[in-house]
């Protein structure tokens, strides 16, 4: 059972009609998802440690390529964002094409993302999970800037260029999960002293194992 502070923060959905657990002979997917500064990677890299799968990341995909063939301005780094997506997608097939369960990070775009995705599973039959990461516009923008004042990410991301870029972002709501059959799980991460990534990872381990009894409301 989720503690009061969790349930608070944590809702769980079944979306269409699909197996929303896995299934014997059926590869996992679990997709960590959000909008920058949500607190993706330090979800997503624990939760990949105690499932002992593999995890694909967008940005790490990204700051290799940085490191072989060079930074500039943000026009490069969209260039390499956009190879390193097609990347990933490569990697995500090549695992669902040998029946491997793994886990995804990246600040995935239902508008773009979704039919990519959707083509994969028709190739590959997998199930899905999405742990999908959200938090309040003025939490995720001072999130956002002191990131980029303390230096955090590789210096190929330019991020001090994209904080007007980022605004817009959220302001059109891009973000957000995937229109795909499988489990949704929204984690508000607004304040992050009070969530409880222990329960999230917990809940997934769950629903990896089966044991999971999703509802509309944690």
């Amino acid at each position: 059972m989720s503690s009061p502070t969790t349930s608070a923060l944590m809702t769980t959905v079944c979306t269409k009609s699909a197996p929303t657990e896995p299934q014997p002979g059926t590869p996992w997917l679990i997709l960590v998802t959000g909008a920058p500064a949500t607190g993706k990677t330090a979800l997503s890299v624990t939760l990949a440690a105690r499932l002992r799968v593999p995890l694909l990341t967008k940005d790490a995909i990204k700051e290799r390529l940085f490191d072989t063939l060079g930074w500039s301005d943000r026009e490069w780094s969209k260039r390499l964002g956009a190879a390193s997506f097609a990347l990933l997608y490569d990697s995500i097939a090549a695992h669902l094409q040998a029946g491997a369960p793994l886990v995804v990070e990246a600040n995935f775009k239902p508008q773009f993302d979704t039919p990519k995705f959707a083509a994969l599973r028709e190739r590959y039959p997998f199930t899905l999970l999405q742990l999908v990461l959200v938090a309040e516009t003025e939490a995720l923008q001072a999130r956002f800037a002191a990131r980029n004042a303390a230096g955090e990410r590789h210096p190929g991301h330019v991020d001090a260029t994209f904080e007007g870029e980022f605004a817009a972002q959220l302001e059109a709501e891009l973000y957000g999960p995937l229109d795909l059959p499988g489990t949704v799980m929204e984690v508000d991460t607004t304040n992050l002293a009070v969530v409880d990534f222990g329960a999230v990872i917990e809940a997934a381990c769950q629903w990896v194992t089966g044991q999971g009894r999703f509802s509309a409301a944690w």
